[in-house]
């Protein structure tokens, strides 16, 4: 391994384009990461360069822009140069730490490109869902998840993930949870002037999805919902924000056929879409009264999806669907749980929410304080501070 006799590591951060726009999390937990650590020589790879970085004590971050776009989808033609780059520039580094989702084939073709041997540098791979959906159980198709978790060390977001993996036999896996920052989310007012933009009046009650349209079986759960909502005419003042951005043609065409039975059914005065938003995202999560994420799977997503989690940070009262991966950040004591696929709870979640916001003070109290105390990017940044360290030190002993 290539490595310099002081303490300070070398570390590459493997990721899509660092650049605008901030909308695919695995950017924006790399990009807090890099900016956190302290005491480390951080290489990040981006699309031109970020001007005004902030850089932690003690740390230096070189930007690499091998990358000549940042669309939403990472084209073959970005991932044929990123690959290329890794071939020629891989030993240089302590570390290498993998920060998206691994395929069998990209897991592969890194796994050779990063060489082999003493000179072959410690490879992390942070995993932020375990592909069952595709690849089948774990325990039953060991060999093709060991092929795709080929790294010297395993680090998942999620405590269900880790005890999935232990289960199957996978050794030297850590749990770091996805730290946000908590300076940038923070409970403020409405802001007025999006307030005039969407027509919004001040008794208002909004309600707030920043799922996906196409992907995870919310969409069209939540127009049933509020359809029988809307059925009621005191519960005009219920009004549904849509967060959700529209990345190819399939969101596109289901964004249509909502707002055409939004239209049919003669409240299209009620419903809001972002689109993609441009400022900044707690800007949009306090226009809220109610966050919504009644979500019936989350195949290929985050198991900590930020859209529960960073309005949490913002005191906002979050409903959620049941489902398994939820339990170690959703409960009674800091969110509202309804069971998945179900309209009627989720209907009744929105009414009882609207009828009486106080209700659900103390969760915003609880959630807000969990939040501080386990996804501070500052801590979580300690965390992998410590692991780097560890990686290092055994490996200078072992040379």
């Amino acid at each position: 391994m290539s490595h310099n006799n002081n303490t300070t590591k070398k570390i590459l951060l493997v990721t899509r384009p660092l650049q605008l726009p901030w909308d695919e999390a695995s950017k924006v937990f790399a990009f807090n990461l890099a900016t956190h650590i302290e005491n480390t020589d951080i290489t990040i790879l981006t699309h031109g360069t970020i001007k005004d970085l902030k850089i932690a004590n003690g740390s230096t971050i070189t930007q690499k822009s091998i990358y000549t776009g940042s669309e939403n989808d990472f084209t073959l033609y970005q991932k044929i140069r990123l690959l290329a780059w890794i071939a020629c520039n891989a030993k240089k580094y302590d570390i290498i730490h993998l920060i998206f989702t691994p395929t069998k084939l990209n897991s592969r073709i890194l796994s050779f490109l990063c060489g082999s041997g003493a000179r072959r540098p410690h490879i992390i791979q942070t995993i932020a869902t375990v592909r069952e959906d595709l690849h089948g159980r774990i325990k039953e198709n060991l060999h093709t998840y060991k092929n795709i978790f080929f790294a010297d060390t395993l680090v998942t977001y999620s405590q269900f993930a880790r005890k999935n993996l232990q289960k199957a036999g996978f050794k030297n896996v850590h749990h770091i949870y996805p730290g946000i920052d908590l300076k940038k989310f923070h409970p403020t007012k409405k802001d007025e002037q999006l307030s005039k933009k969407w027509h919004l009046k001040e008794r208002d009650f909004i309600v707030q999805y920043n799922g996906e349209f196409s992907r995870l079986g919310a969409t069209d759960l939540i127009i049933t919902a509020f359809l029988e909502v809307w059925k009621d005419p005191q519960n005009a003042h219920i009004k549904y924000l849509c967060g959700c951005r529209i990345k190819n043609t399939k969101d596109q065409l289901k964004k249509d056929q909502i707002l055409s039975r939004i239209e049919k059914a003669g409240h299209s005065d009620k419903i809001i879409f972002s689109d993609t938003f441009h400022g900044n995202m707690n800007t949009l999560y306090n226009m809220a009264d109610l966050i919504i994420f009644p979500v019936v799977d989350m195949k290929g997503k985050f198991d900590v999806p930020l859209a529960m989690i960073e309005p949490y940070a913002c005191k906002k009262i979050v409903v959620a669907s049941d489902l398994p991966v939820f339990k170690e950040f959703s409960s009674s004591d800091i969110n509202v749980i309804i069971p998945k696929n179900s309209a009627q709870a989720l209907m009744e979640a929105i009414c009882t929410a609207a009828q009486n916001p106080a209700r659900n003070n103390q969760k915003e109290e609880n959630a807000y304080t969990f939040i501080h105390k386990n996804f501070d990017i500052t801590k979580i940044a300690l965390h992998y501070q410590k692991l780097y360290e560890n990686i290092t030190e055994r490996s200078h002993k072992s040379t």
